[in-house]
């Protein structure tokens, strides 16, 4: 947010996600988990936008969370190897109750990795704390051949869809024409 020069401060959810390990519709289960998160933090500070955001990666319909530990990272970065799967983030903004949300999929095909590098990417620590094991803007874009789609929402907060609801909102980005800052 700091890049669009508005101001924010950062309210982390008390939302409890509850991620299954199959979902038919992955960009509605990324919108909902946003949606909630947002709603959480807009019930303490309801006269605050309110931002929230979710990001889930997805293949063949499984969806990959944060891993548990070191060993599920490697299990999901073995699974994704050499395959292209998407990248989902949905972008929920709001005050108190009224939350509207978007999601963008992205695609993201890994390179053929084997399990010697795949552990050393595990023994980084980057991959614990992201959907899918990896992330994209440090040690884990050596893992990916190529993308088809948002950089941004691979990296998990995808500026653009953020720029299209903010703009809904009459806010400004940038100094660009818009009614009011929040």
């Amino acid at each position: 947010m700091g890049l669009l020069r508005i101001p924010f401060e950062v309210i982390p959810s008390e939302y409890e996600e509850q991620m299954p390990a199959t979902h038919a519709d992955v960009p509605e289960l990324a919108q909902h988990l946003a949606s909630e998160k947002a709603r959480d933090v807009a019930r303490k500070y309801p006269e605050r936008l309110v931002i929230g955001s979710d990001t889930i990666v997805a293949l063949d319909g499984r969806v990959y969370g944060k891993p548990r530990d070191p060993e599920d990272a490697v299990r999901m970065l073995m699974e994704l190897s050499g395959r292209t799967h998407q990248v989902v983030t949905a972008v929920a903004l709001g005050r108190g109750e009224e939350i509207r949300s978007m999601s963008v999929t992205t695609e993201v095909t890994f390179r053929p990795l084997d399990e010697t590098e795949i552990r050393s990417y595990v023994a980084t620590g980057e991959p614990l704390d992201k959907a899918g094991a990896y992330g994209i803007q440090y040690y884990g874009v050596l893992l990916i051949a190529g993308i088809r789609g948002d950089y941004t929402n691979v990296v998990g907060f995808p500026l653009p869809t953020v720029v299209e609801l903010l703009r809904a909102e009459g806010i400004s980005i940038l100094g660009l024409p818009g009614s009011s800052q929040p």
